[in-house]
């Protein structure tokens, strides 16, 4: 392999590039399978990919070893990282391996492609829009608990949504078609509401008892004395992986999403959860 790529231009097609990091002991539990690491990196670029409606392509890695991280670890890595990127037509294009000290670290560049002028961005959503989600929310927030001894998870369903994400490439071609802005739900729910409102210049009302649920989540929520507070840790705390997104009010909701609110003139974003309004604080995962 060369140390550099040269990539063809497609017609027709631009090109979407995006670059995610994972941490140990912040993105993922300290002492994580290296294969279900390899196959979260790859998961959670593919995701970004997905929230731009743009098709998988290529990418490049980059790993930091820690200390002590033996041959057989780095082979299941790579195990894990061949198997994710052949199930979602990405081809390994280069990059680079280096040792550090400190914690297990890598990050993926990844491309797709999207016909001209057809991505969909952060800005775009307008006052009157609709804003919907797709799938269920709250399950990984949910399966970092279970990881973490806090609640049971008798059937392994939420550690496995949390460890092994699904990102929403099924969604593509709806998404080129309605769609006028979008964002993957990676820090959470809100925040990533947030991102879209301000990246169009508007304010969004989210109504937190409308956020679709699995029945897992349901019957956890169930359980919980405080339903409000409960609502907003299901809707701030990130790692979904689904799309939050805006649409005109005419359109007619597609199959799989969930009207949760809407797009306002002004600033910001209101949340309401069991019936009145909460603070959402920062609405999820803040960056450094």
């Amino acid at each position: 392999m060369d140390d550099a790529a040269v990539i063809p231009q497609r017609p027709g097609f631009d090109l979407v590039v995006t670059k995610d990091a994972i941490v140990e002991g912040v993105h993922f539990p300290s002492g994580e399978a290296p294969d279900l690491v390899a196959r979260k990196l790859v998961r959670v670029n593919v995701s970004d990919l997905a929230a731009k409606a743009a098709e998988p392509f290529a990418a490049f890695l980059a790993v930091a070893w820690p200390t002590g991280f033996a041959q057989r670890d780095r082979e299941r890595f790579a195990m894990g990282l061949a198997s994710d990127l052949e199930a979602f037509g990405l081809d390994l294009m280069g990059g680079d391996t280096v040792k550090t000290p400190g914690p297990f670290t890598c990050t993926l560049t990844a491309m797709g492609w999207v016909p001209t002028g057809r991505m969909v961005r952060r800005a775009g959503a307008r006052p009157g829009d609709k804003l919907l989600v797709s799938g269920a929310i709250g399950d990984a927030t949910l399966g970092l608990a279970a990881v973490m001894g806090e609640i049971s998870d008798p059937d392994g369903r939420l550690t496995h949504r949390y460890r092994i994400p699904e990102p929403r490439v099924d969604l593509r071609e709806t998404l080129r078609r309605h769609a006028t802005a979008a964002a993957d739900v990676s820090d959470g729910l809100i925040a990533d509401a947030r991102h879209i409102a301000e990246a169009s210049g508007v304010g969004l009302t989210i109504d937190l008892d409308r956020i679709p649920l699995s029945g897992a989540a349901a019957t956890w929520l169930e359980g919980q004395a405080d339903v409000a507070a409960s609502l907003l840790r299901l809707g701030t705390g990130g790692d979904d992986y689904e799309v939050v997104c805006t649409m005109a009010s005419g359109v007619r909701k597609p199959t799989g999403f969930t009207v949760i609110g809407e797009v306002r003139e002004g600033a910001g974003v209101e949340v309401l959860a069991a019936g009145r309004p909460v603070d959402p604080g920062d609405g999820g995962w803040r960056h450094g």
